[in-house]
């Protein structure tokens, strides 16, 4: 029998967390809830099976961006942010701090469950592109490295963990070099075929990946924009088992 997948939701609203609990329960998720970030940052345990957070921004104390912040420091949990204000500056802050999708209140819990299946099902898929094969544990590309068990990205010795978000556009990237991915397929295969493909999104999150990449962001050189389709990698992609190769790429 298939375990069931875990929802941890982070709301100070009792209705919505009991609204959440009981509709996500009757589709055959398990449900933890907590009323403040501080009682789900206290809680909360990257050895604990959460399959996906739901988070609230509006929180009394800690908001949800230090909250999610702080999680990303731990765990690359997904992360589903729920927002008041209609403001898209909001939704674009998460995507940069890490989240990996966005709801605005009030909302369908049709629509938030759509959302859920879309983000686990975009998981299970990572998963097995990321099974164990030794051949691709390291991409080298440029003057980087990327582990992808550890998911931390190498630059001359100094090492920095990617968000989720940020890990699964370097590695779409990683997997086409030299080839234009459109914002579309960006936005399908990094927020899932139920999310729209915002342009301004898709932007950002390039736009924040490069700076991982240390781009200089007027004349960027490893992933260039292709006026009009969308954006491309330059750099030449090897793969190995070990954290070093050859100087000869």
């Amino acid at each position: 029998m298939t375990k069931a997948k875990c929802i941890y939701v982070v709301d100070d609203d009792d209705d919505i967390r009991t609204l959440l609990q009981t509709y996500l329960e009757k589709h055959q998720f398990q449900v933890l809830t907590a009323e403040s970030g501080e009682a789900f940052l206290t809680d909360f345990k990257p050895s604990q099976d959460v399959d996906l957070v739901i988070l609230d921004i509006m929180l009394p104390g800690q908001d949800g961006f230090s909250v999610c912040r702080s999680l990303r420091t731990q765990s690359q949990v997904p992360v589903i942010m729920l927002t008041a204000n209609s403001d898209e500056m909001d939704r674009i802050i998460g995507l940069e701090i890490g989240a990996d999708d966005y709801l605005a209140k009030p909302f369908n819990p049709r629509e938030l469950l759509a959302r859920i299946k879309a983000i686990l099902r975009r998981m299970e898929h990572t998963e097995i592109v990321e099974a164990p094969n030794v051949a691709q544990r390291f991409y080298h590309f440029s003057q980087f490295t990327l582990d992808t068990l550890s998911r931390e990205l190498n630059y001359q010795n100094e090492k920095e963990s990617l968000s989720g978000a940020d890990y699964n556009l370097l590695m779409l990237f990683l997997a086409s070099p030299g080839k234009v991915l459109t914002r579309e397929h960006i936005a399908e295969n990094t927020r899932g075929r139920d999310s729209a493909p915002l342009d301004r999104f898709i932007d950002v999150h390039v736009s924040r990946l490069r700076q991982r990449l240390r781009e200089d962001a007027r004349q960027p050189q490893l992933i260039k924009t292709v006026r009009g389709q969308g954006y491309i990698l330059t750099a030449d992609v090897l793969t190995s088992d070990t954290a070093h190769v050859d100087e000869q790429h």
